[in-house]
């Protein structure tokens, strides 16, 4: 403990406070004196230089040029040395001491060399290149200082690299000596400029020695590297944060003593003004000097973060942008919001500039208010991440490309994520090339109109009104009322879904009237109300900027862009900073009021800050509350009382970090909390993504002997995989349906279920887009995981505590200890049943269902039978029974007296041994399989001969045989053995077949019969044995065995978990899965079936304080990565239930944290969700109005000609037969995941005529009757097809069918029953409705599943039928 404390204390606080130099006792003389007269001579030389000569330019230049010289010196030595390391061949020495001729000669090579070993300069460590050492070195490197001239150099890797940094390309070289010469002129300029004195100079130049030191040895670790190991993009923070902070203070310095600047008041505030120019100036100075005291606390990020975290807050708080994913996205969305606000700019500055009367708005202005609407609306809807557009784009224009990439290996079973992902973007272009031009449009005319003059003050009184109130419905009543805990009072949600009452969940979640409620409130809110009042404050700050001052147009292009797309993206916190806005300036303090808009967008940026401030003070009086805080250590239990005094500072670091957004770390996980440096909403600065291990990126020998791969946390991975790929299909729907509650940009969830424990962080929020990143724990956690799971899982209902004694609560209430309690805890429960689509498992232990002989013997049987199936079934069997090599391999079996007596065989698991044989032999195994070849054979297209001899029974019984003796092979002879036969057959189920006897060498002829038939026999007969405990003598029939195999082929996918089909086929959903998993871990050794059935699961939905997550993150990444702590029982991930410590810092990326998956930066789309287009429609596209045209071109062609002509058919009019059908809003969605064909068809009945209408039925259109699903009464009403089915034949309506088809009549009768809601008697008796509002009436409920049928008849116009329609047509207009 001693020895690690005074190690932090050397590389940790004394290197980061002199820029990286520390005296290091495990490195040698040489390299400590080297650090430290370099170091000395970093901070002496500006020093010293400052001090003797007197202040000029030229000074700085000289001393610059100097600095650049003897950093090139260094660098190219440097570099050139790591190069002999990686080019240079070692030489051995073959004398005991060589002169500088010895190795020209013996080499017979041409120049000179120069020996500078030990002897050659008197034993002069200090003055040569070599390391220390007692014994003299046998080998050495040529150093090529020349042409012909060379030096000795028997230094190595290791030393170098302890003595200087390697920068590994040119580029990085010459970046390191610009830099280093940067420092040295701007700082020397500053000194030049006189603004240090006395001690401060020394300071200043101790500043300047620590930034150039550092580029040549630098802090590693740094408190601010986010990894562990030598970080190079860290060496460059101190000198690049110097240079910028340099040129700002002769900035600011310049501009103040100047006064060019023409300074503004805001709020009584004087702004550019030469006293405030001159007093941020002295502030950036005194940054200055505190940079060793801030890089030490770690204050600063390295510059990549730094860039993406000021690219991105300008993004968001300027312009009104989302989050950004990386530094390229940042940089993307910013410059694209300024070519928009650039763009808006000119029309606002041309629209100030003209005319305003009383009651007149400029054209100009109405165009930029549309352009303005439509541009933010665009934004809004695109990602900032630009690589599926670009995706997309280069689909488009460069399609060869797409198929080029040899990374990804080839699989059977394509993944279809990124087409969806292309689709769902081109949706949206598609949408926005109809949406935004309407927009523009609509805008148009209602800012032209003087709607937002003429109706002031009282129109902007009732926006304002009307914002607060469903504001206050929408995101604060709403919530709260389907909360878990409504107000943390009652104990029941008021506003439940179907799933809550349900014990288990088998169906998608069902759409409720609240969901789609607050989905309308939402798109009133923001496609509405929120332009409206934008759009409104907009014409009233143009009209006073017209009228005083005309400077601000570029202010009211970037204000509006802001508020709308804010609007757009995050609806769900305007309210309150509008109600806020809208109180303080016009009803408290009116006087300090500028103007709406620049109230209202100021409040917005002030309003974001508030709110990380509110989750920061929360989260730290959570942790600290001393009745609930949990010391993980000693250090926990010393630093609470500490921590007691400093309150007051606390307080004004989280105001700090709320303001630079920066996270508050809890020290070592104690109560004492300190600022870390700022983090984009991404938080990690690495894109780390899990890599799962399989067969596709693993050497062949590693599989076959030691199976990297095979523990459960790599196998349980793509579970959370396939979590992340159905989030991807309906979070966005579902955050827009209201079923997470409120959510903003930064939040973090946890989706709990029995064994999946994720977390989900929330990164970007656009306009029907949300991006997001999954974290997915240990199945089986430690105790301390499955301590907290059990908090967030367990109900407090039950709770009757009142302070010390249980009086007991009032019915659906929560007791006071229980309301207490929930109210001081960094989470809350969300939802308690969240439906979505995964896989339940089953997991059975192999040695327990294989340890008697006849379960054994089962197995085999049906390993036997599965290979006689895929032989029949091969489209390559009769190429093998005409191979003469196969053949005359298997000849000698054809034998009368064959007999394989293979040691493998065994009486006790094998049913067709022979005991009389000691072995196997072909009459046994007829005996016992012909019937089972037979009929295998019997199902084939084309059969082939399967008598006692023929090629076919030999071909199977020469498989069977080798199948088993590869089986006892693998298991080394031991079958007989429990261990021995599950180490076998799990090496068979992975494809590990070795064929050591030669009589088997025959398969070599064609290896499909391995591929194709044995090993898929191993995985079948595994699936059968499963299948056998459930129903044992079900498979002894031949017909029941076959069907089940061919099903079982078609439905479920049997295959090693290793296998890159595997993970294809989970994600792309199929039924059923099942593999052997083979488990080592902790000293146990098991064999487990793995069952994979798709289903739906339910999750609970924990909101956790996104503060909370960001300081325990932060935290763990200091205390890993900086102080070192490699304590696996740490306290800082010991369990504290209020903050769920461990399944946060559990979270974390590898190695700080350990989770078992974490996803990719995953993009979900709102077009993806069915429930949510069945509320809001689908998008509007060209094609999709394209087709809505001809449709209702088609449908007015038809029902004009009905109506207007007595003569014309009744089925050509649109009500009275044309297409008419029963539509609905589907109230559960169809996920990603189910195919088309799996889905619930509807079952059509025809209704067969009388032959004397035949003639007239050939000649007539169908009646395209009643089209109905699987739908609730509730959601049924008449609406038009698009596309009508094709019509049928006339065969269809022949009796002879419908007298020949019993079955088919039944089902008739089955569908035209009295519970189908439609009743039909005869032909043209009557036909009749058990309602008057919808086909099944309103007896029937929602829940109810009844199919209903599909009736399609012909008719010649019988009076009967146009009386019906025209009653249904009439009724409908009736309806409208």
């Amino acid at each position: 403990m001693g020895s690690q404390a005074l190690q932090i204390l050397r590389q940790g606080v004394w290197a980061s406070l002199t820029g990286g130099w520390y005296v290091d006792p495990h490195q040698s003389t040489f390299s400590n004196c080297f650090h430290l007269y370099l170091w000395i001579f970093l901070l002496a030389f500006p020093f010293l230089l400052y001090m003797a000569l007197p202040p000029s330019l030229v000074v700085a230049g000289v001393y610059s040029a100097v600095v650049a010289v003897f950093f090139t010196a260094i660098k190219v030595v440097n570099y050139r040395l790591h190069a002999m390391f990686d080019l240079g061949e070692i030489v051995e020495k073959k004398q005991a001491s060589l002169t500088a001729e010895a190795p020209r000669t013996e080499e017979g090579e041409e120049g000179s060399g120069f020996d500078l070993d030990h002897e050659s300069l008197q034993e002069s460590q200090e003055n040569t290149l070599m390391i220390e050492e007692k014994a003299k070195p046998k080998q050495y490197y040529r150093f090529w200082v020349l042409p012909g001239k060379w030096l000795r150099v028997r230094y190595d890797r290791l030393a170098l690299l302890a003595l200087l940094d390697r920068n590994r390309r040119v580029g990085e070289n010459v970046f390191a000596v610009v830099l280093a010469s940067l420092v040295a002129f701007l700082g020397f300029l500053l000194l030049l400029q006189g603004f240090f004195r006395d001690i401060w100079v020394f300071q200043f130049c101790l500043v300047i020695a620590s930034c150039q030191y550092s580029l040549l040895k630098s802090v590693q670790p740094d408190a601010a590297s986010p990894m562990h190991g030598h970080n190079w993009i860290i060496v460059y923070s101190r000198p690049v944060y110097f240079c910028l902070c340099c040129v700002m203070i002769w900035i600011f310095d310049l501009s103040g003593r100047s006064g060019s600047l023409q300074p503004f008041s805001l709020y009584g505030i004087i702004i550019f003004s030469a006293q405030f120019l001159l007093c941020v100036r002295d502030v950036l100075i005194v940054f200055a000097l505190c940079f060793p005291v801030i890089f030490l606390f770690g204050l600063l990020p390295q510059v990549n973060t730094f860039v993406m975290c000021l690219l991105e807050q300008i993004d968001m708080h300027i312009f009104g942008g989302s989050a950004t994913t990386s530094p390229l996205s940042s940089l993307y969305s910013l410059i694209r919001s300024v070519l928009v606000a650039a763009l808006l700019y000119g029309f606002c500055l041309g629209a100030i500039n003209a005319p305003w009367g009383d009651a007149h708005v400029p054209v100009l202005f109405s165009v930029f208010c549309g352009l303005l609407l439509a541009l933010s609306y665009h934004l809004s809807r695109q990602s900032s991440d630009p690589t599926i557009l670009w995706s997309l784009v280069r689909s488009k224009l460069f399609p060869e490309l797409e198929n080029r990439n040899p990374e990804e290996p080839p699989v059977e079973i394509k993944d279809p994520l990124p087409d969806k992902l292309r689709n769902s973007v081109k949706e949206i272009l598609h949408s926005d090339l109809v949406i935004c031009p309407l927009m523009a449009v609509i805008t148009f005319a209602i800012s032209a109109s003087t709607v937002f003059i003429a109706l002031q003050p009282a129109l902007s009184v009732v926006l304002y009104i009307l914002a607060g109130v469903v504001g206050f419905i929408t995101h604060y009543l709403l919530p709260q009322l389907r909360k878990q805990l409504p107000w943390f009072c009652l104990a029941h949600p008021l506003l439940r879904s179907k799933e809550y009452s349900q014990f288990e969940v088998r169906d998608a979640a069902q759409l409720m009237w609240f969901e789609k409620l607050y989905a309308w409130l939402q798109c009133v809110e923001k496609y509405f109300i929120y332009p409206a009042v934008v759009l409104n404050s907009l014409t009233t700050e143009a009209r006073t900027v017209g009228q005083n001052h005309k400077d601000r147009a570029l202010f009211i292009s970037v204000a509006g862009m802001k508020l709308l797309r804010s609007s757009f993206c995050t609806p769900s916190q305007q309210y309150v900073t509008l109600c806020f806005t809208t109180l303080f300036f016009h009803y408290d303090y009116p006087h300090f009021s500028e103007t709406f808009l620049i109230d209202y967008y100021f409040m917005s940026i002030l309003f974001s800050k508030m709110w990380d401030l509110l989750y920061k003070l929360r989260f730290v009086l959570t942790y600290i509350a001393p009745w609930q805080i949990t010391w993980g250590s000693a250090f926990h239990a010393f630093a609470q009382p500490f921590a007691v005094p400093h309150s007051a500072v606390l307080f004004v670091q989280a105001v700090f970090s709320a303001i630079f957004s920066t996270p508050l770390n809890p020290v070592l996980g104690s109560a004492v909390f300190v600022t870390s440096y700022t983090r984009p909403v991404k938080f990690w600065e690495r894109d780390y993504n899990t890599k799962r291990v399989d067969h596709s990126n693993t050497r062949l020998a590693t599989q076959l002997d030691r199976n990297p791969g095979a523990d459960d946390n790599n196998l349980n991975s793509i579970f959370y995989e396939h979590l992340t790929r159905s989030l991807q299909h309906s979070l966005c729907g579902d955050l827009l349906l209201g079923r997470w509650g409120n959510y903003s940009t930064g939040d973090c969830f946890i989706l709990a279920s029995d064994y999946l424990n994720a977390l989900v962080h929330i990164i970007e929020i656009g306009n029907g887009l949300v991006t997001f990143q999954l974290r997915g724990l240990e199945f089986r956690g430690t105790y301390c995981q499955q301590r907290e799971v059990e908090a967030i899982t367990e109900g407090v209902e039950e709770d009757e505590g009142c302070c010390c004694c249980e009086p007991g609560h009032l019915p659906h209430m929560l007791s006071f200890n229980a309301a207490f309690g929930q109210r001081w805890l960094a989470w809350e429960v969300a939802a308690t049943k969240y439906v979505l689509e995964g896989y339940s498992i089953s997991d059975n232990n192999a040695a327990s269902m294989l340890q008697v002989f006849d379960l054994r013997k089962i197995l085999i049987t049906y390993y036997v039978k599965s290979i006689i199936y895929y032989v029949s079934r091969s489209s390559k069997l009769e190429e093998w029974l005409t191979n003469e090599t196969i053949q005359e391999a298997l000849r000698p079996c054809l034998g009368s007296n064959y007999v394989d007596s293979d040691p493998t065989f065994n009486l006790n698991i094998d049913e067709d041994y022979d005991h009389r044989a000691s072995g196997i032999t072909p009459s046994s195994f007829c005996m016992v399989y012909l019937d089972w070849i037979q009929y295998c054979n019997s199902r084939r297209q084309t059969p082939v001969t399967c008598e006692r001899d023929s090629p076919l029974v030999n071909l199977c019984f020469g498989l069977c045989i080798l199948g088993r003796r590869a089986l006892g092979t693998a298991s080394h002879s031991m079958s007989a053995s429990l261990e021995p036969f599950l180490y076998g057959l799990h090496a068979l189920f992975k494809g590990d077949f070795r064929i050591t006897s030669p009589r088997d060498e025959w398969v070599f002829a064609d290896m499909d019969l391995l591929n194709r038939v044995v090993a898929p026999g191993v995985r079948m007969s595994l699936k059968l044995h499963q299948d056998h405990f459930t129903s044992p003598d079900e498979y002894e029939d031949p017909m029941v065995l076959f069907d089940a195999i061919t099903a079982n082929e078609e439905k479920m996918l049997i295959s090693h978990e290793g296998d890159p089909v595997w993970r294809s086929a989970i994600l792309a959903n199929m039924p059923s899965l099942l593999a052997l998993r083979h488990i080592m871990d902790d000293g146990s050794d098991e064999y487990k079936i793995i069952m994979l059935n798709k289903r739906f699961l339910s999750f609970r939905v924990i909101k956790v304080n996104r503060e909370c997550v960001r300081g325990l993150w932060a935290g763990q990444q200091q205390e890993l990565v900086f102080l070192r702590n490699r304590n696996p029982e740490r306290g800082s991930i010991q369990n504290a239930k209020q903050a769920l410590r461990n399944m946060i810092n559990s979270s974390c990326d590898q190695p700080i944290g350990y989770p078992i998956y974490v996803s990719p930066l995953t993009t979900s789309y709102a077009g993806e969700h069915s429930q949510l287009r069945s509320v809001w429609g689908g998008p509007v596209s060209p094609h999709n109005i394209y087709t809505w045209l001809i449709s209702s071109w088609d449908r007015l062609q038809k029902g004009c000609g009905a109506g207007c002509n007595s003569g014309g058919n009744i089925e050509d009019s649109d009500c009275g037969g044309g297409s008419t059908s029963i539509s609905t809003n589907p109230a559960v969605h169809t996920t990603q995941s189910t195919p088309a064909s799996s889905l619930p068809q509807p079952h059509i009945t025809t209704v067969q005529p009388s032959m004397g209408l035949l003639s007239s039925l050939q000649r007539t259109s169908s009646i395209q009757g009643l089209l109905g699903q699987q739908l609730s009464s509730s959601q049924l009403s008449f609406s038009s097809s698009v596309a009508p089915p094709p019509l049928p034949g006339p065969e269809r309506f022949c009796p002879a069918s419908l007298l020949e088809n019993s079955g088919h009549r039944a089902g008739q009768r089955a569908g035209l029953g009295p519970g189908s809601g439609l009743h039909y008697e005869s032909h043209f008796s009557k036909w009749s409705f058990s309602g008057r509002k919808g086909f099944n009436g309103p007896a029937a409920t929602e829940g109810e599943g009844a199919p209903l049928q599909t009736i399609r008849t012909q008719v010649r116009r019988p009076s009967i039928v146009v009386q019906f329609f025209k009653k249904i047509q009439k009724y409908r207009y009736s309806l409208c």
